[in-house]
């Protein structure tokens, strides 16, 4: 997967680090919840920076980042859409609505759009299988799904 080109500003890493507790390894996923939220990502340069602050070894750190659903490595979009690929969704247009989405976009599952506005992930299940297909939009449920019309609410004029 390619990252898309994102400077990240000192300022704000340094902010970041200031409110950490130097030395206090239990900070570490506060911390990271921090970084991703600042940063829509946890930069390999930041969770470098938070195992030196909070004396940790790098590899617990990026250990962490990487075992939770909730913190990425790369770059998301500011939309981050989660199409529900379980059993009701599948059955009922996941698919399609996945393969329209990711048309329009120009990228595949999981990817970022270049200009960071959408990211496109997929998911075994929401829990709102009464509503199938189901799209979480920045973690609001859209159910009902129809390939075209969520397309075009969601990318508008995007082709």
């Amino acid at each position: 997967m390619s990252e898309p080109a994102i400077v990240i500003d000192a300022k704000r890493v340094s902010d970041l680090l200031d409110r950490l507790p130097a030395g206090e390894a239990s900070a570490l996923p506060e911390a990271l919840r921090a970084a991703q939220a600042a940063f829509r990502h946890v930069p390999r340069e930041v969770a470098a920076a938070v195992a030196r602050r909070l004396s940790v070894p790098a590899s617990r750190v990026f250990g962490l980042a990487t075992f939770h659903g909730e913190f990425s490595l790369f770059p998301k979009g500011e939309v981050v859409l989660k199409v529900c690929t379980g059993a009701a969704c599948h059955g009922r247009g996941a698919p399609t609505l996945l393969d329209e989405l990711l048309s329009k976009l120009g990228i595949a599952s999981g990817g970022t759009t270049k200009d960071l506005k959408f990211t496109v992930e997929t998911t075994n299940c929401v829990g709102a299988c009464a509503m199938a297909p189901v799209v979480s939009v920045n973690g609001e449920l859209r159910g009902n799904a129809e390939p075209s019309a969520m397309a075009k609410e969601l990318l508008g004029g995007r082709s």
